[in-house]
């Protein structure tokens, strides 16, 4: 029995430990416990099987280096950046400003405002990279609205539920931060990986609504005439684009036309965008009445988030700044718009600290633990036995993709996100690499499965967010004055239904057309070792003339098929400085009367100039070696 329980610890220990996560235990310290109780109860069994538990008393320490490994990664400084740049972005009330900009842009449209949470949904996503942030921001905003204005309730909860999740998978996300770390790849990529798949589950969002507008029109009404506030001058603000995007490309043909392409891209983008900036804040301040209220509104509200995007992206996909650095930008940005908006007090900035200093620990202890988890799973052969298991799937990289995205879909429904990061993902690594999956391709998969666990009933970590703050019995609207039905928990959960069939056709769509993410690849240039040349210099060099002067000789002949330093490929010195004139050890030394600056070895051995022959007698190996004295 105990050799049973020896050679199946790895299978033992996964299971032992996924179990008390489901319960609920605390994930770090679950983690670290079973790490350590499994070290000691591996130490004991080793020597019933030596060749698969490597574990021994002294290994325990390396724990220490590990632990300080986690506090080196400079990588992992993005996520306090980014979380500290979404909070005060959030207390800032900038949702609340696109919301009812964006609402009032598309409002006079059916389903205008479903489409505006949509869109604010990935706005928020590439600012504050945090789903709950996301999700309560739109639900206490937008929710009173869709319900003032006849939406259905499955409809609206669901659309707010599923655009909050788009922070998930819309860069800069935490997730990808984290995914990256573990799969050992640069955040970089995978930010440009995920780029294309992030739009295209907000267009497949926007299209679902498209169609309840033509199938069931009265779920989602078109706002009344009087609550649009800023009227009309939708032909406006396509004249500021096409003026906007006129500036740009003439940036970058001709104003800063001598610059790299990277520079002409950032400063033609920054004059277009502070020309229309400018255009509507004067047109404000005088009422000039040069554009209209709409396009006033819409520019001034949506280019401080719009240029802290580029800020933070930009940047990092133009190659400039590291993740790091740009999460580092992106929260000094978050800081000057809420100052320029006078909406930074003390009370802000205080509760932004903590709520990241949190966050970061909670980060920091899982990550510890995980690694106290990792060393004996991997002492014990753990991830041999995972990587077994799943090679042995059929389908090869196809049955895999989908057996992972099965399993881990399941996992996200009981455990937060860094939990599968942390102790799955690792797993993972060994057999994609073997099977030839890129391991970027992967990480977008496992981001979006991930996102699609969060809307999954009934343990969606984003239905909870919203089902906190959707009232549950009858209120009165303060604008109305009517009395409007609360909103059940069996609705919340019908309206994403939808939301989670679009996702899992984005996964399927993602893995059998990987371009769409392997895309990022397409600027590597692919280095061929084995056609690689390498060029010496001359070791000489030239003279007034651009002739090529070349080293002296080093005395005698040549070096047959050796390089020439300075004779003339015959013994002699082709510069006409004089060679060293060594003669071979222990022959006898030339006869003088030779020319003293020509050159050894050039034929003529009567002009050769004597050589130093150092005191040695001739060499003779036939000789017979003196008596001891």
């Amino acid at each position: 029995m105990i050799e049973i329980i020896a050679h199946n610890l790895g299978p033992i220990m996964f299971v032992s430990v996924m179990a008390m996560l489901l319960i609920g235990y605390p994930v770090a310290f679950t983690l670290a416990a079973g790490g350590l109780l499994f070290f000691f109860l591996g130490v004991e069994l080793s020597i019933f099987a030596p060749t698969e538990i490597r574990l021994f008393p002294n290994l325990l320490a390396a724990n220490a280096n590990r632990t300080f490994d986690v506090m080196r990664n400079e990588v992992l400084l993005a996520i306090p950046f980014f979380t500290f740049m979404g909070l005060i972005l959030e207390r800032s009330r900038m949702a609340e400003d696109l919301l009812d900009t964006i609402g009032q842009l598309f409002g006079p449209l059916r389903g205008g405002l479903a489409i505006a949470v949509i869109i604010v949904g990935g706005l928020l996503g590439a600012t504050t990279g945090v789903v709950a942030a996301s999700v309560i921001a739109m639900g206490l905003i937008s929710l009173p609205i869709m319900m003032r204005y006849g939406y259905n309730r499955s409809v609206a909860t669901g659309t707010i539920a599923a655009a909050g999740t788009l922070a998930q998978i819309v860069p800069p996300s935490l997730v990808l931060i984290v995914m990256s770390d573990q799969l050992g790849r640069s955040v970089g990529d995978m930010y440009i990986g995920a780029l294309y798949p992030a739009l295209m589950i907000m267009a497949m969002y926007c299209a679902y609504i498209a169609v309840l507008t033509m199938i069931q029109p009265k779920w989602v009404p078109a706002l009344p005439p009087e609550t649009r506030t800023l009227g009309g001058g939708v032909v406006s603000l396509i004249a500021m684009i096409i003026i906007s995007v006129a500036i740009h490309y003439a940036g970058m043909n001709v104003l800063y036309a001598n610059m790299s392409y990277e520079n002409r891209f950032v400063a033609s983008a920054t004059t277009a965008t502070v020309f229309a900036l400018c255009v509507s804040l004067v047109n404000r301040h005088f009422k000039l009445g040069l554009i209209s209220r709409l396009t006033e509104q819409v520019i001034i509200v949506l280019i401080p988030p719009l240029a802290l995007i580029f800020l933070v992206l930009g940047t990092i996909f133009l190659g400039i700044a590291t993740p790091t650095e740009g999460g580092a930008m992106g929260a000094t940005g978050a800081l000057v718009l809420a100052l320029i908006k006078r909406r930074l007090t003390l009370k802000t900035l205080k509760e932004a600290l903590d709520s990241t200093t949190k966050l970061t620990a909670f980060v920091m202890f899982i990550l510890i633990g995980a690694r106290v988890f990792g060393l004996t799973f991997y002492g014990i052969n753990g991830h041999i036995w995972i990587k077994e298991l799943l090679l042995s799937l059929p389908g090869g990289e196809t049955g895999f993709l989908v057996v992972v995205t099965v399993i881990v879909f399941i996992l996200g429904c009981f455990l937060d996100f860094f939990e599968i990061a942390f102790i799955v993902v690792p797993l993972l690594v060994a057999p994609a690499e073997e099977l030839g999956i890129d391991l970027i391709w992967l990480g977008i998969i496992l981001g979006i499965n991930l996102q699609t666990s969060f809307l999954t009933p009934p343990f969606g970590f984003a239905l909870f967010y919203l089902r906190s703050i959707a009232p549950k019995k009858d209120w009165e609207d303060e604008v109305t004055g009517e009395r409007i039905k609360g909103i059940d928990t069996t609705q919340i959960y019908r309206g994403v239904i939808p939301y989670i069939v679009l996702q899992f056709i984005a996964i399927m769509i993602v893995i059998f057309y990987p371009r769409i993410v392997t895309h990022y690849a397409d600027d590597e240039v692919e280095l061929d070792l084995d056609n690689v040349q390498i060029e010496l210099p001359s070791l000489g060099g030239q003279d007034s003339e651009g002739n090529a002067v070349e080293l002296p000789g080093l005395g005698g002949g040549g070096l047959q098929g050796g390089p020439n330093f300075g004779g003339d490929g015959n013994g002699g010195s082709g510069s006409g400085l004089p060679g060293l004139q060594l003669t071979p050890l222990g022959q006898p030394p030339a006869p003088s009367g030779g020319d003293a600056g020509g050159g050894a070895g050039t034929g003529d051995e009567g002009n050769a100039a004597p050589a130093p022959a150092f005191g040695l007698p001739p060499l003779d190996l036939n000789s017979t070696p003196p008596p001891d004295q």
